[in-house]
C-alpha cells in the first residue's frame, strides 16, 4: 500500500489542503479497507472453545444440584440473571 502524501502549496490555507487530503483519500479506496475491518473479531481457538463449553456444562450442573437440593429457588435465579 502506498501512502498518500499532500504538500501544502506556497499560499494555500490548511482546510483546502485537508479538503485536498480528504479527496484523495476517498479515490484512493482506504477508507472502505478500513471499514470492512472495523468489526472483524478473530475466530477463537479450539482450546478457548472447548472451556467455555465445559464451563457453561459445569454451571448449568451446578446449578440443577441448587435447585433440587432446594438451595435456590428458579425465581431467584431469574432474578439474578436479569440484574446482569
Amino acid at each position: 500500500m502506498s501512502d498518500i502524501e499532500v504538500k501544502r502549496k506556497k499560499g494555500e490555507s490548511f482546510e483546502a489542503l485537508f479538503r485536498r487530503f480528504t479527496r484523495r483519500i476517498q479515490q484512493s479506496g482506504k477508507p472502505l479497507d478500513v471499514r470492512s475491518g472495523r468489526f472483524f473479531t478473530k475466530k477463537p481457538n479450539k482450546n478457548k472453545l472447548h472451556e467455555s463449553a465445559v464451563r457453561r456444562k459445569d454451571m448449568g450442573e451446578r446449578r440443577e444440584y441448587m435447585l433440587k437440593t432446594g438451595k435456590v429457588r428458579e425465581e431467584d435465579l431469574r432474578a439474578t440473571k436479569k440484574r446482569n
